[in-house]
């Protein structure tokens, strides 16, 4: 990661539109027609990143670790909402952010939010293998 010091602190925004395949009916995880927290999850990670794409290597990219997600309320179909992301901390490789998603004004998650730093093309390579030797010969 280049400029380590400057991460600290760097926000990203994301913002999506809610739309009837985003809801927690439509996915299966539910019956009401409000945006599933696992898009929550997605906006997040989608603003996380981009606080912090300028400071990663070339080959370079982040994945989530953890976490720690608080739905203060719903929203439905056609609302917009936003995320903001902040870098909170750097620890080593790992990056923790704080994050807000909001319907205008009102607050609706909150999260923290643990991503590691990883070389892309050795990180896909391990995975690869570990799939690889992890897989059972079909009988």
């Amino acid at each position: 990661m280049e400029r380590e010091s400057e991460l600290i602190g760097a926000v990203g925004f994301s913002v999506m539109t809610v739309r009837p395949g985003d809801t927690s009916l439509a996915i299966g995880i539910g019956d009401l027609p409000i945006v599933s927290t696992s898009y929550f999850v997605n906006l997040m990670e989608s603003a996380s990143v981009a606080a912090i794409s300028e400071f990663l290597e070339p080959g370079e990219t982040t994945r989530l670790v953890r976490v720690e997600l608080e739905a203060i309320d719903a929203v439905g179909i056609g609302t917009e909402i936003r995320a903001t992301a902040k870098c909170s901390g750097l620890s080593g490789r790992d990056l923790t952010f704080e994050c807000d998603i909001y319907d205008g004004e009102r607050h609706i998650a909150h999260a923290l939010m643990k991503r590691a730093a990883v070389e892309r093309v050795s990180f896909l390579a391990r995975t690869a293998a570990q799939s690889f030797t992890s897989s059972k010969p079909l009988s």
